[in-house]
């Protein structure tokens, strides 16, 4: 499983970021979240909003900041 978090580097996106590292360790996944600031790398998910959350290159969450529950619910649905 690949998490991604894509956004302009904005502090909403920023807390996503944070906030999806958080949810992984609570779900117990060694998994690495890795935070993208490319804006290129948004358009060719084929999103117009930012933040994106992104499971194995697929958007999942984006143009909001969920809380940490709704990621873990997110999270485990690709499990």
């Amino acid at each position: 499983m690949k998490i991604q978090v894509l956004g302009s580097g904005c502090p909403t996106c920023k807390k996503l970021f944070e906030i999806t590292k958080q949810a992984v360790k609570e779900l117990g996944l060694k998994i690495e979240v890795e935070y993208i600031t490319d804006i290129q790398k948004i358009v060719e998910m084929g999103v117009m909003q930012s933040p994106v959350l992104a499971i194995d290159g697929k958007p999942a969450i984006t143009g909001f900041l969920p809380d940490i529950e709704k990621i873990k619910e997110t999270i485990k649905k690709f499990i």
